[in-house]
């Protein structure tokens, strides 16, 4: 008797698919809808139209396509007006058998796929965050350009050998700019030309009269004068869009949050600050102050806002919010083995605004101190002489020898730890009863409470959640760490603690954790790099290549 072959099962009846093109579109609907249920649309308004009327006629209610180039753009803005779910799909997941490549069969298999409910849609805020991340963008443009701009200024007076970006740090600043349009309008006297520096810089008259000895020559000065005016035009558009945004956040509704005095603004005087209260209208617009963030100031706040909009809902957790960024590690596993946990390359603004917050509060040097003590300890088990381990960690044999050294119990590590400790025997759980309600485990957990090594902040909220205790009261009267990486966990619990209701303890979790992991992953980086460095040395110094492999966890390739 012969097995029933197993269908899969139809889970959207009245699903079409595009193949989205700069021309022609190819929309293919289910069988029975249409004579023929293949049919090609131009990308005229008018065809667009014609498209989604067809589809109606067909009784389609969710239409699939592929995000092609920006041609998606109006045939989804169409289909939307007309009441259509739309899901826009991004084209690695949707590839077609190998050899079977067209525009017809590719609406086919897009109308298949999704008809059978395998396609998943890409995010897209709503119309508002849309409109607002499209000025947002300009302005980044435009920005970019005027630095092009700048560039070719500098060229320009390095080839008339004008060093003047050697002695003054922006030749934009008020310095600079009063020196370059003296000298298109004719000034060559370097002692002249020196009177317009500022009493704020650094280098003395006479150094940066020398640096403005040149030769100048027409050709040069002709394009030091067209860039200046081209790098002035910019700067007149962002005034522009600046104040397009001011107007469009008008539109935003005010968000009843935290009555607080506002943190004081970060990076005041960057150059492509927006000339109106930006730092006002976020906070009106999503009720929290998210510059009290570490790493954020108000630009980056605007750019992960008009990416990813203020409503967080779209993603289940914060988990999922810190995937789709692609900031969590993408952990490769095969025959149980972990062989990469390499971020995925994902190409998002909001996503970089997080990096680079990241990367301006991670202290590399905790992380440095971390690598080096797992290695000398690695190597103490090994048996090799403390002289080797000392030349090549630069740690003192009382740093990373555990007989030698005591717990600092002043430390505020071991204070939250032993805080921790009480309130797990006072709800009587085990280490590992804590460890799995957190998602820990025991090892972690015993060393978090003897003050051995740092908690992660989204560890310890959840720690404090399921100690059912405020996460403040784990830090109540202790002073704050004396290092760079732990204020900057400080002021992530004070954020934290600050959001009174749950909404708003859900958006900054969306806020938090990607900047966590963009921490996290900023020290993992930091400590590969040193165990390489580390293990050259060891290399050098005479040590087996096993030895080194075993204890630093590295490739052959890699040392």
């Amino acid at each position: 008797m012969k097995k029933a072959k197993s269908k899969l099962e139809i889970v959207n009846p009245d699903a079409a698919g595009i193949d989205v093109g700069s021309a022609v579109h190819y929309v293919c609907v289910p069988e029975g809808r249409d004579e023929q249920r293949i049919q090609k649309f131009g990308c005229f308004t008018e065809d667009l139209h014609n498209l989604a009327r067809w589809l109606k006629k067909c009784k389609v209610t969710t239409v699939a396509m592929e995000s092609t180039g920006v041609y998606w753009i109006p045939l989804f803005q169409v289909l939307e007006s007309y009441g259509f779910e739309v899901k826009l799909v991004n084209a690695r997941h949707v590839k077609n058998v190998p050899g079977r490549k067209s525009d017809v069969q590719d609406c086919q298999w897009l109308q298949q796929l999704h008809s059978y409910g395998l396609l998943h849609g890409s995010f897209r805020p709503d119309d508002q965050i849309c409109v607002l991340r499209s000025y947002v963008r300009q302005r980044k443009s435009l920005t970019e350009s005027a630095s092009t701009h700048v560039l070719r200024m500098q060229k320009a007076l390095i080839q008339m050998n004008i060093q003047l970006h050697k002695v003054i740090r922006d030749i934009t600043g008020v310095t600079g700019m009063k020196i370059i349009k003296a000298i298109i309008e004719g000034e060559r006297d370097s002692e002249k030309l020196v009177e317009f520096r500022d009493a704020r810089i650094k280098n003395d008259q006479s150094t940066i009269a020398k640096a403005l000895a040149g030769d100048y020559r027409e050709e040069h000065l002709f394009t030091l004068k067209q860039e200046l005016e081209l790098y002035n035009i910019y700067q007149e558009k962002m005034a522009e869009c600046d104040r397009n945004i001011e107007a469009y956040y008008k539109t935003f509704e005010t968000k009843p949050g935290e009555s607080k005095q506002l943190s004081k603004e970060k990076n005041k005087h960057r150059k492509s600050k927006p000339n109106f209260a930006l730092h006002e209208e976020l906070h009106r617009i999503t009720g929290m102050d998210f510059t009290k963030v570490p790493g954020l100031d108000v630009l980056s706040v605007q750019t992960i806002i008009s990416e990813t909009g203020i409503n967080h809902s779209k993603w289940s957790t914060e988990k999922h919010f810190s995937s789709w960024l692609g900031l969590s590690p993408a952990n490769k596993i095969t025959g149980e083995k972990v062989f990469s946990t390499r971020t995925r390359k994902v190409v998002n603004r909001a996503a970089n605004a997080f990096r680079m917050a990241a990367n301006s509060v991670g202290n590399s040097k905790s992380a440095l101190e971390e690598a080096r003590l797992e290695i000398a300890k690695n190597l103490v088990k090994e048996g090799v002489s403390t002289d080797i381990i000392c030349q090549v960690t630069r740690l003192s044999i009382y740093e990373y020898d555990d007989a030698e050294k005591e717990i600092c119990t002043d430390s505020v590590l071991y204070k939250v730890g032993k805080r921790i400790k009480e309130q797990r025997l006072i709800r009587r759980y085990t280490q590992e009863e804590l460890a799995n309600k957190v998602g820990s485990t025991s090892k972690e957990i015993h060393d978090y409470e003897q003050g051995y090594t740092d908690i992660p902040i989204e560890i310890l909220d959840k720690i404090a959640k399921a100690l059912s205790v405020n996460i403040k009261a784990l830090f109540l009267g202790l002073t704050e760490y004396e290092d760079e990486d732990g204020k900057a966990e400080n002021k992530l619990l004070r954020f934290i603690d600050e959001c009174k209701d749950q909404e708003s303890r859900d958006i900054v979790g969306a806020v938090v954790r990607p900047l966590s992991e963009g921490m996290q992953t900023g020290k993992e980086k930091v400590k590969k790099a040193e165990k390489i460095r580390v293990a050259k040395n060891l290399v050098k110094a005479g040590v087996a290549v096993d030895i080194i492999l075993r204890i630093t966890g590295l490739s052959t390739d890699e040392i």
